[in-house]
Parts: C-alpha cells; sequence; structure tokens
C-alpha cells in the first residue's frame, strides 16, 4: 500500500488478488513437496480454476516478472 497508494476499492482489488496468489502459492508448494495427502485447491477460485492445468497431467510453464531495480530486490526474489 506505501508503494501503490492504493485505497477504497483499488486496495480491496489489490488483497484479493493478493489472496489469490498467496493461495496459488501454497497449492505450487504442496505439489513440489510431493506430499500429496492434502493440496489446497479450494483455498481460493483461481486455484479451483486451474486445478486441472497444475494437478493433472498436463505440463505447466509459469511466467513472472523480474525488476533490475535494486529496491524491488526482496520482491523479485520472493516470486
Amino acid at each position: 500500500v506505501s508503494k501503490t497508494g492504493a485505497e477504497g476499492t483499488v486496495l480491496d482489488e489489490a488483497k484479493n488478488i493478493n489472496k489469490s496468489l498467496s493461495a496459488l502459492g501454497n497449492v505450487i508448494s504442496a505439489l513440489a513437496d510431493g506430499n500429496k495427502s492434502h493440496i489446497p485447491y479450494r483455498d481460493s477460485k483461481l486455484t479451483r480454476i486451474l486445478q486441472e492445468s497444475l494437478g493433472g497431467n498436463a505440463r505447466t510453464t509459469i511466467v513472472i516478472c523480474c525488476s533490475p531495480a535494486s529496491f524491488n530486490e526482496s520482491e523479485t526474489k520472493s516470486t
């Protein structure tokens, strides 16, 4: 919020996007761990939509956006 200055509806939308991306990260981590007893697909609409693509027999490619700016280093590494 401090970087973007988002407020109101834009802030609410940003929060929802971050929740979905966090849920996607949790699903990818669970799949990478190999412990397939529980994969949290139902944690967001995004992960429910992508369930067959991520956990089925499909091949998946993830594209990330990395910033060359030093002040974005921590965010780029967390991607």
